[in-house]
């Protein structure tokens, strides 16, 4: 008897672990993987800043091993001009020059900007603009040329997301109550624009596309929405794939891949290249929307009816508010976001086909609880930090390209 050949297993395509550096105190709050070299810079809970070079044992060693007077708890550098910025618990924000060869820091300003933990930095080269938020509610900017202070905006909650879009001097500002408010930043003054609510927890981080101009946000209520700036339709788009609170969100506009990472130890890429579908709005209704039995506060009807209430659900492909047998079906609906089985009434079951249930998203497991992640294109690496005190390099070239 012939022997069968059994055809080749596709391979899986995943990110290939590169590098861990596992020697900090505590845990790196932020990193970044240097551009056309091997480094990273890393900011730590434990007051340091180190600039780690990959030596010919192919070992990442601190080049630059700096002390703050207090906990890092975000950075920002811009390799252009060799400038890091980092935020500290106690409100400040200092400023340092790199030298060329990454192996000295020179401190160049120290900026008096909040009255509490500094939750973000970024540093907008175009305006010479340093944009900072912290948990005392304040989003400032300051001229990094002067060190002036320009202006302020109080938020309704403490910031844990920005991001900045350079061509219309938007501000988009995610906060713990859940909405991200944009702002439109003037020399010394802003303005409110809008305000976007869609999170049931707090907005734990942001991505801004300037190509599609779409942002992103991720929450502790484990979701990501993806909001259409550009469009100006309104439209937000729902991605469901983390079991816990999302941590991180960067885009390869080159690819329209949406990457998120959570404290659930995933790394999840998203393709974003196809057409996708708006959840629809939950329907209010006082008996199920298909058998009409009555909910349990429906004290009318179960009288009359001589009947108990349900509970009610809601099926996520149509909104309706249903009866637990009337939805009792799973299913995953990638285009909708779900890439998780949910909850569907039995006619939505029954339309939805193989092709619709294809996965729009990979997933991938870090081995640690990310706190962080960074992503450099050039490279096609990203780092991710975690509560284990280890920060990860990975080549994400076979799943980003």
């Amino acid at each position: 008897m012939a022997a069968e050949i059994e055809p080749p297993r596709a391979q899986v395509r995943k990110p290939c672990l590169l590098s861990k550096i596992d020697a900090c105190g505590d845990v790196v709050s932020a990193a970044v993987i240097i551009p056309k070299e091997d480094g990273v810079i890393s900011v730590s809970e434990d007051r340091t800043i180190r600039v780690w070079m990959k030596r010919d044992s192919g070992q990442y060693w601190p080049s630059v091993y700096h002390t703050m007077p207090s906990s890092c708890s975000c950075m920002t550098f811009n390799p252009e001009t060799r400038r890091l910025l980092v935020g500290m618990d106690i409100g400040t924000v200092c400023e340092f020059i790199l030298s060329e060869d990454y192996n000295k820091m020179t401190p160049t300003h120290t900026y008096q900007a909040h009255q509490g933990r500094v939750t973000v930095v970024l540093f907008v080269l175009e305006m010479e603009w340093l944009l900072s938020t912290g948990q005392d509610k304040t989003f400032l900017w300051h001229c990094s040329e002067s060190g002036q202070q320009l202006g302020s905006y109080h938020t309704p909650a403490w910031v844990s997301g920005l991001q900045f879009d350079v061509e219309t001097r938007h501000a988009f500002v995610g906060d713990q109550s859940g909405q991200v408010t944009i702002l439109k930043v003037e020399q010394d003054s802003c303005s409110l624009v809008t305000t976007f609510k869609g999170h049931t927890g707090n907005v734990t981080a942001l991505c801004w596309d300037p190509v599609q101009r779409v942002l992103f946000s991720g929450s502790s209520d484990h979701s990501i929405i993806m909001w259409d700036i550009g469009g100006r339709k309104g439209t937000a788009i729902e991605l469901q794939g983390h079991n816990r609170q999302v941590q991180g969100l960067c885009y390869a506009s080159h690819t329209r891949q949406l990457i998120s990472c959570s404290s659930d130890g995933s790394i999840v890429i998203w393709n974003m290249d196809v057409t996708r579908q708006e959840t629809p709005e939950w329907l209010d209704s006082d008996s199920c929307q298909k058998c009409e039995q009555p909910f349990f506060w429906n004290f009318k009807q179960m009288w009359d009816s001589k009947k108990i209430g349900l509970r009610q659900h809601h099926c996520r492909k149509c909104g309706q508010a249903l009866c637990g047998k009337c939805s009792s079906k799973r299913s995953t609906i990638p285009l909708m976001g779900f890439e998780f089985e949910v909850r569907v009434c039995d006619g939505c079951y029954a339309s939805i086909t193989d092709e619709d249930r294809a996965p729009t998203a990979t997933f991938h497991d870090s081995k640690h609880a990310i706190v962080y992640l960074h992503y450099e294109p050039t490279t096609g690496c990203l780092l991710t930090s975690g509560t284990d005190k280890v920060v990860k390099l990975w080549d994400m070239t076979p799943v980003v390209s």
